[in-house]
């Protein structure tokens, strides 16, 4: 079982494997959590989330387009 953390952290770093990207996380306590919004990372490699102000950055930066 994963141990769900507070939503307390500012800067989180997500890999490739966790997009779609949105905000709170799976692993966030949603009791006190804002509604799910999903941001757009893939273009810039970071992305700030409107609701708590969280930046998200992709490990390893932008993703590549074909």
């Amino acid at each position: 079982m994963t141990e769900l953390k507070e939503n307390r952290q500012r800067y989180i770093e997500i890999s490739a494997e966790q997009l779609p990207l949105h905000c709170p996380m799976p692993d966030m306590v949603l009791w006190n959590a804002h509604p799910r919004v999903f941001l757009p990372i893939e273009d810039t490699g970071e992305a700030l989330c409107p609701y708590c102000g969280t930046l998200y950055k992709l490990k390893g930066g932008p993703c590549p387009h074909p």
